[in-house]
């Protein structure tokens, strides 16, 4: 099955400055990725460019891609408004990175997003984040749950994405409104494939990945990807430093500002147990992050 995605230029707009490991095994990964920088500042308009494709992908379905295959300005028409309706309803950008980074670094595509998901106003707060899967070397599979937290402190964002996590796998909805938690997202997931242009051999195999039938010659587990966006503080003296000065130090202090978080992140698997799950996680410093959060989400609607 192809990637939801039509290209990888989102990547383009970043510098992609390492991945490290959570844990001895190297089955849970931080990837760190910061935008460009122009004259000294992060090149949002390259980001902004370069998300008005993915948002057609990630809005629509593609059943509703093919059905106006040849009619680029209704289907564009059509992505903004069913985004702009979840914004309204959500205000969150960092549903969108982490589909983004899902498919165009760790190429694991797309089954249903979060907009596809949800059938009502009150269900956009519940649940994953979309669920996308991947294959692995050896044959196997994940399925992979999102988590998108976009908090000014990154300690801060990490843990409610974590705590968030927890409540997802044990079924835990403080509201008790709605049901939720992995297996009515399962429910869910496996209910809405009708939405997606699925052969029946894709459906078939989706339909295993989500209720793994005793024939298969292939295991599945749960995974987690995490998008993770917090707010850097640059300073004025910063701001007049040479070029190259100026990326050289600001990539020295966020790198360094995530590597400490790495132990964090490992106490919080330990904390709520979520062993035996490989979590794939995206990390992104914002400049001034409400502000230009919300320049971004106008720009692409």
């Amino acid at each position: 099955m192809e990637l939801s995605i039509g290209s990888k230029d989102f990547l383009d707009s970043f510098q992609h400055i390492w991945e490290k490991n959570i844990d001895d095994y190297g089955t849970s990964k931080v990837n760190l990725f910061v935008l460009n920088i122009n004259a000294n500042n992060f090149d949002y308009s390259s980001l902004t460019r370069n998300l008005l494709d993915p948002l057609i992908d990630y809005s629509v379905s593609r059943k509703i891609k093919e059905r106006f295959k040849g009619k680029p300005h209704t289907l564009t028409r059509t992505a903004q408004d069913k985004f702009k309706e979840y914004i309204n309803n959500t205000g969150e950008l960092g549903e969108f990175l982490l589909y983004c980074f899902l498919e165009s670094h760790l190429e694991a595509p797309k089954i249903l997003s979060k907009l596809e998901l949800k059938t009502s106003t009150s269900m956009y707060v519940h649940g994953a984040d979309g669920v996308h899967f991947l294959k692995l070397d050896n044959g196997n599979y994940q399925l992979i749950f999102g988590e998108s937290k976009t908090i000014k402190g990154m300690t801060d964002a990490l843990s409610a994405a974590f705590t968030s996590i927890y409540e997802f796998k044990n079924e835990i909805n403080k509201d008790g409104k709605e049901k939720s938690g992995i297996n009515y997202e399962k429910t869910l997931l496996h209910s809405n494939l009708d939405k997606e242009a699925f052969s029946d051999e894709e459906r078939s195999f989706l339909e295993n990945l989500i209720y793994p039938k005793k024939d298969r010659d292939f295991y599945v587990d749960d995974a987690f990807g995490i998008f993770i966006g917090y707010e850097i503080e640059i300073n004025t003296e910063d701001m007049k430093l040479p070029n190259d000065q100026f990326r050289q130090k600001i990539i020295s202090t966020i790198s360094d500002d995530v590597s400490r978080r790495l132990g964090y992140i490992a106490k919080k698997i330990e904390e709520y147990k979520l062993f035996g799950h490989n979590f794939y996680i995206y990390v992104m410093p914002f400049s001034e992050l409400d502000d230009n959060r919300r320049k971004i989400l106008e720009e692409i609607i």
